[in-house]
């Protein structure tokens, strides 16, 4: 069974409030997410290691997203499509 209480091993935090889960890296929400919506934020930082942290995050609590990149842009992919990525993306479940 994952842990669901660590992803990432530095400056990583998972906390659930009202519903809403959130994982922090550094001083950021790389992704929040309901039953209702997931929430996509890089806080500007596009490295390995955030997006690192979103793709650990939709793995170990099935969210069904990727992040990847090319080209130097990044992209998520999800329910089929591949969508730019931009802070603050929201993603329908």
């Amino acid at each position: 069974m994952p842990r669901m209480n660590k992803i990432g091993s530095t400056a990583t935090n998972i906390r659930t409030e009202n519903g809403e889960t959130a994982i922090r890296y550094h001083s950021t929400d790389v992704v929040k997410f309901t039953a209702k919506r997931i929430v996509l934020n890089s806080g500007g930082w596009h490295t390995n290691t955030t997006k690192n942290r979103m793709n650990q995050t939709a793995r170990q609590f099935g969210l069904g997203f990727s992040v990847c990149q090319h080209d130097f842009s990044w992209y998520v992919s999800y329910k089929g499509e591949k969508i730019g990525f931009v802070d603050g993306l929201t993603l329908n479940r």
